[in-house]
């Protein structure tokens, strides 16, 4: 199988030089980059009440989905399981017990609800990122038709949820050892920032080097589908994994119950 995937990519490339170059009348490819980080340019009208960025509107969608997804499991599906599970019911007990037990290994002692959440950000995450690949258009004010980015493209998007994760856990260190959780948690108040730049960057690397396949290649409908592709699979599972892996940690460090001498 890769030896056919290298062997398709050569191809195209090869066919690229024998392609007319793409048609840039439209935007310039600064212009093209500088919307990719700041969505200034590109915005869409939500309802008539403002003009937001497209990410906005992806994760309305994105978050709309999950919510509904998981209500039609917990109503049409969950009472149906069986002892001996189908394929989509082996499929969700594998998928909540690796979470259950990645939270239990981190915070044995407070698990439970860490389990919940950090299920509920890397779904949203991984399904988040994938989203750009399904390239839903959208008209904005200006009248262009844009495909709608993934999520925490926008880095609003993305600080949102690095905070979100540290206020989860400074709630852990409260619970779990009151004013002195939330005193060592405060520690590390670098954490939301890291956390969300590093989403954000992961996240915009991919649809920058896309960007400039798709301008400066000529077969831009051949290399840019590939490399967009792999990026898009490879962050969403990276970063679903390195948040919950942070946010457990930390979690766990800050709940921990502290012995007294």
């Amino acid at each position: 199988v890769i030896i056919l995937w290298i062997c398709v990519i050569l191809v195209l490339l090869a066919a690229s030089f024998f392609v007319a170059p793409p048609d840039r009348s439209g935007e310039s490819i600064k212009e093209q980059m500088r919307d990719a980080v700041l969505h200034d340019v590109n915005k869409i009208n939500f309802l008539g009440i403002k003009d937001v960025n497209p990410a906005f509107i992806s994760a309305v969608v994105v978050t709309s989905f999950l919510l509904l997804a998981g209500v039609c499991i917990r109503l049409f599906v969950i009472p149906k399981f069986q002892i001996i599970p189908s394929k989509f019911q082996l499929l969700l007990e594998q998928l909540v017990g690796f979470f259950a037990s990645f939270a239990k290994e981190k915070s044995p002692h407070r698990y439970r609800f860490l389990s919940a959440y950090i299920f509920g950000a890397g779904m949203y995450i991984f399904f988040g990122t994938l989203f750009e690949l399904f390239g839903i258009q959208a008209v904005t004010v200006n009248g262009r038709s844009i495909a709608l980015p993934a999520p925490l493209a926008d880095i609003n998007g993305a600080i949102a949820l690095g905070c979100l994760s540290y206020l989860i856990v400074l709630f852990g260190g409260f619970f779990g050892n009151g004013f002195k959780g939330v005193g060592s948690a405060l520690k590390d108040f670098t954490m939301p920032l890291s956390m969300s730049f590093r989403l954000f960057g992961a996240l915009l690397s991919g649809v920058l080097v896309t960007e400039l396949l798709y301008h400066y290649i000529s077969l831009s409908f051949g290399l840019p589908v590939v490399a967009g592709v792999l990026f898009t699979l490879l962050h969403a599972l990276v970063q679903t994994y390195v948040l919950i892996m942070l946010t457990a940690t930390s979690y766990g460090e800050a709940s921990h119950k502290k012995e007294r001498k």
